[in-house]
């Protein structure tokens, strides 16, 4: 009689298994709220100017003159103009993809990747090239932070004593150690609009410092290289540091989530808006810099232009700390993707509870790692080019275009269909030849360098 009163333990109850989905939902929309991308949709389409602003003008442009005297006059102003079209257009592809399906947002690029080539394949595409750029472009902010510390250092005390760039590597880092405790996007707000205010303004200092320095007495704008095939690697080596100059797309959607949205006023509206502004700042710091920085040093220009100025003193040590300010901002935005990764795996796959404990802890580590990297391999210039196209080149050049033609699946040779093929060949070649020639630099930079100097 006991045994027909008993429910049998494999019967599905109903109860119970509702109760379950309750639950299992209930954790999900907490873990939703806690993860740094979701947890706040009230920014506004300024927001996205000064976020978009950061996130691309960066390091990438002190190294532009550089850039323009390994590819010369043609197709140095070429490829910046190239560029500038060329990821804006791809800039707007993604715009547009965040909420192609009704309903729905693609607050992540990996998300994007995986409605257009499927829940694994857009994983496995995706995310390691998202995170090589996320941690390789936090890792040459590390050395940027650094080295225009010291610079800000032994120019306001030229008389003091010789620092290693190392311990200055570690007091930006340290700044950054705090920061990253910012729980989510929208909580860095204002250190982003400090880092894309001090953007503009080292920029204008850079070209308006050069251009009153004047053309040099010796100036020459010949290659650098003595032979042709360092002259071929040189050239490679700039496509990359152009490219690391448009580092913004790994980030555009997950800026476009903190936006609020509605099927009257969607997101792309005021996103679109901030990065037509952002974009126009693009221009007015990249050419400038790149052709007058070019102009007045010739092929002697430094991989980082305000190395080039030693005069006026004062007008040199501020662009440096405005530096400085730039790439704390633009660190902490670049970071914060990468934050979410981690710990949306730390509580979803390995079910470790969302806490500020978890946080401080995988937090810390990311600095700590980033700092580390920074301190042993500090070459500027060639991890541009080598980030720049090894990473950068495909998920700001070709990979939403890839994405555009899977999703929408233009007419065969309508404009669109060839304006992306276009996009995805040049993106292609930027990818190949420019790890050659920044590995090349690499190489030839480790020859001359003791670790931990």
């Amino acid at each position: 009689m006991a045994s027909l009163e008993t429910e049998p333990q494999n019967a599905f109850n109903p109860s119970s298994h509702h109760q379950i989905v309750e639950e299992k939902s209930e954790r999900e929309k907490k873990i939703e709220e806690w993860l740094p991308i979701n947890a706040d949709r009230n920014a506004k389409w300024w927001y996205s100017a000064f976020h978009n602003v950061t996130a691309m003008v960066g390091a990438g442009v002190l190294g532009l003159p550089y850039a323009m005297a390994d590819l010369g006059w043609g197709p140095g102003v070429t490829l910046l103009i190239l560029s500038w079209i060329i990821t804006l257009y791809t800039l707007w592809q993604m715009v547009e993809m965040h909420e192609m399906v009704p309903g729905k947002r693609f607050d992540r690029y990996h998300e994007l990747g995986q409605q257009a080539f499927g829940e694994k394949l857009g994983l496995y595409i995706v995310v390691p090239q998202q995170i090589i750029v996320e941690v390789g472009v936090d890792i040459v902010y590390m050395v940027t932070g650094g080295a225009s510390i010291k610079k800000f250092h032994d120019t306001v005390c030229p008389s003091c004593k010789k620092i290693k760039l190392s311990f200055f590597i570690m007091i930006f880092a340290s700044i950054n150690f705090v920061l990253a405790h910012l729980p989510n996007f929208n909580s860095i707000s204002t250190v982003s609009l400090v880092a894309a205010v001090m953007s503009f303004s080292y920029s204008i200092i850079a070209w308006t410092a050069s251009a009153h320095k004047g053309v040099q007495e010796d100036v020459q704008y010949s290659n650098k290289a003595t032979t042709s095939i360092g002259s071929m690697f040189n050239f490679f080596n700039a496509l990359g540091t152009v490219a690391f100059a448009y580092a913004g797309h790994n980030v555009v959607l997950e800026i476009q989530a903190t936006i609020p949205s509605t099927p009257e006023k969607p997101s792309k509206v005021p996103m679109w808006r901030g990065v037509v502004v952002a974009y126009i700042v693009v221009a007015l710091c990249y050419f400038p810099v790149a052709i007058i920085g070019y102009w007045i040093f010739g092929n002697q220009v430094k991989d980082n232009i305000l190395i080039s100025l030693e005069k006026p003193a004062w007008l040199i040590a501020m662009a440096n700390l405005f530096v400085v300010l730039h790439v704390i901002g633009s660190y902490q935005l670049y970071a914060m993707p990468v934050f979410d990764m981690i710990e949306s795996v730390m509580v979803k796959k390995l079910n470790f509870t969302p806490s500020k404990t978890l946080r401080f802890i995988v937090r810390n580590l990311y600095v700590a790692f980033t700092m580390f990297v920074a301190i042993t391999f500090p070459f500027f210039g060639s991890l541009l080019g080598f980030f720049g196209g090894f990473a950068l080149a495909p998920t700001t050049y070709f990979l939403p275009c890839i994405m555009w033609l899977a999703i929408y699946k233009p007419k065969r040779f309508s404009l669109s269909w060839w304006t992306n093929w276009i996009c995805i060949v040049l993106g292609l070649l930027i990818m190949i030849l420019s790890p050659i020639g920044a590995l090349r630099s690499i190489l030839l930079d480790a020859k001359h360098y003791k670790f931990y100097q």
